[in-house]
């Protein structure tokens, strides 16, 4: 995740999910981007309340800030309403303690800090150097999941997650604040595992963003269509790491030095919904550019945004149960075609109406423009 947090429509997949983002496990989610942000909304509580949430791939725990917490932002410039949650004000929520078997394996074995009956405390960095920390909580969740083709119905489940107390850096911003993140990585911790460990979802999920709106799909679980071709995720990895194998800019295949692209073998490239950007080490970056200025025309000028052409109108799927990652060009504005689990039917599923993408330039901002523009491609193992 880099400081330019998202927005998206969700489905969750085993009964086909829908959120307000995105897609979860053949469930659906209606997908919001504004400032290169993927977020989308979330039910939590009893009675249910309304949480815009951030979609990340690069991180794990799903949080949200808390009635506690004096450093969260109180109003967003997205124009979404920030709402914190109390736990007090939902019958169905339970705070986690340390003898609890998902504080047993979430903490260090080596924190004999955390004793029986005291509350499971979090704490969680991110790249740009912001963070959250406080304690976790079980509560309900309830997403939409698709009940029939353009149809969707609520599906609700009890999951943990954690209640942020304190916010630092970015978080603590009003500038592109949102109530929380959906981690959607690996580890036992992240909603998508939670799910798929109570039998309600395959551990994939997939995201579609439209070119044309700004908005798309976000699904959780089984897409059947359209058809992706795939690469293996690199082992041993909690992010979602692919081999790269070569780039190419205008058909001509970039020259990297050999011990770059044996790191790559075992490291790889980290596929991140939060993150904004592609970065590159200096010894790919420098050429990489240079051979893009040598692509163009001196006085050649255009405007366009360059996350659009990077993101747009390419489905991008996320097999952790067979460790793949695969993706393909569509039309993000119209529909894909996800697999019930429970009952087998296959349904499709529609993007949401989503409000218009929006950046800021920076000069990696604008690479990531440059690669389109030449024809760059970036090849990964098959």
């Amino acid at each position: 995740m880099d400081v330019n947090r998202r927005g998206i429509v969700c489905v969750i997949g085993f009964v086909v999910v829908v959120l307000q983002l995105g897609v979860l496990a053949s469930a659906n989610m209606v997908l919001h981007v504004q400032h290169n942000l993927y977020f989308t909304k979330i039910q939590i509580g009893s009675p249910p309340k309304d949480y815009h949430v951030q979609v990340d791939t690069g991180s794990d725990l799903l949080w949200v800030n808390c009635i506690e917490c004096e450093s969260c932002p109180k109003t967003s410039d997205l124009g979404v309403p920030l709402q914190l949650y109390d736990p007090n004000d939902s019958s169905s929520a339970k705070k986690v303690t340390c003898d609890d078997d998902f504080c047993r394996t979430t903490m260090d074995s080596s924190n004999t800090e955390c004793k029986v009956g005291m509350s499971c405390l979090y704490t969680v960095t991110y790249g740009d150097g912001s963070g959250t920390a406080g304690y976790f909580i079980n509560d309900n969740l309830q997403l939409l999941k698709a009940s029939g083709d353009g149809e969707t119905k609520y599906m609700s489940g009890n999951i943990t997650f954690g209640c942020g107390a304190k916010q630092s850096g970015e978080l603590g911003s009003s500038e592109q604040a949102l109530d929380g993140i959906l981690g959607l990585g690996q580890t036992g911790t992240s909603l998508l595992s939670q799910f798929a460990s109570a039998k309600k979802v395959k551990r994939m999920f997939s995201h579609c963003l439209s070119g044309s709106k700004g908005g798309g799909i976000f699904a959780i679980g089984e897409v059947v269509e359209p058809k992706v071709k795939t690469t293996p995720m690199l082992e041993d990895n909690l992010h979602y790491n692919v081999e790269m194998k070569s780039i190419d800019v205008n058909g001509e295949t970039l020259d990297i030095p050999k011990n770059i692209l044996d790191l790559g073998k075992k490291e790889g490239a980290i596929v991140d919904s939060g993150t904004t950007l592609a970065y590159f080490p200096a010894k790919i970056y420098n050429p990489l550019m240079q051979k893009i200025s040598l692509t163009f025309e001196v006085k050649t000028k255009t405007r366009l945004t360059p996350e659009n052409l990077l993101l747009a109108d390419r489905l991008v799927t996320y097999d952790i149960e067979n460790k793949a990652i695969g993706w393909v060009d569509h039309d993000c504005s119209s529909t894909i075609k996800v697999k019930d689990e429970e009952s087998g039917n296959e349904f499709e599923v529609h993007a949401g109406d989503i409000s218009s993408a929006r950046c800021t330039s920076t000069s990696r901002m604008i690479l990531g423009l440059l690669l389109f523009l030449a024809g760059t491609l970036i090849n990964w193992t098959n």
